[in-house]
């Protein structure tokens, strides 16, 4: 049987959500797919490569949303968000390959965040700090957010504060947002 690239991605994706980055090797991923090390290396270069890969499919659904700029922001930061828990190291993973400069997708949020900066009034110059800043907080937050609830997951006893069940960690990250949608705005109305 063939080896490809959508298989390895695939099972890489598996073993992220069942053991954590920590786990996904590239020797482990081998074993799961009865391969040698080598043959992964046919498709990804490097270990970095595979992660962006693996990236790429945890934003698959991450898309821009045509809408005033205020809702546009909000909506894609619910998207990556939604998208950042749907897998185990989400945050994390996503984060680390975003520093590394190897998930397109992420490079594609960022674009489409600094254009709705501009849109909002930010002087171009500012607008992909603008939209950095969106991403870092969300990835910061959502990585956060998993942490915490594999503190809950393995029985820690967390103070009531350090709680991110139920409804109250999307209404804490929807103040976030908000913040920053009212600081771009801010921005816009102040002098270059």
């Amino acid at each position: 049987m063939q080896l490809h690239k959508r298989d390895v991605v695939d099972a890489a994706t598996t073993l992220l959500d069942n053991y954590g980055m920590a786990d996904l090797s590239m020797r482990r991923l081998a074993r799961e797919l009865a391969v040698s090390p080598g043959a992964l290396y046919w498709h990804f270069a490097n270990k970095q490569q595979l992660l962006g890969a693996v990236a790429d499919r945890i934003l698959r659904s991450v898309h821009d949303v045509p809408a005033d700029w205020r809702v546009r922001v909000e909506a894609i930061c619910g998207q990556l968000r939604d998208a950042l828990l749907s897998h185990t190291d989400g945050a994390e993973l996503v984060s680390a390959s975003f520093a590394a400069g190897q998930s397109e997708v992420m490079t594609q949020i960022l674009n489409w965040l600094a254009d709705t900066a501009v849109a909002a009034g930010v002087d171009a110059g500012h607008a992909v700090t603008a939209g950095r800043t969106v991403l870092y907080y969300v990835l910061g937050f959502t990585a956060d957010e998993q942490s915490r609830l594999q503190w809950d997951a393995a029985g820690a006893d967390l103070p009531d504060e350090q709680s991110v069940l139920g409804a109250d960690a999307s209404r804490r990250f929807g103040f976030g947002v908000q913040l920053l949608v009212d600081g771009i705005a801010a921005r816009r109305r102040l002098p270059v």
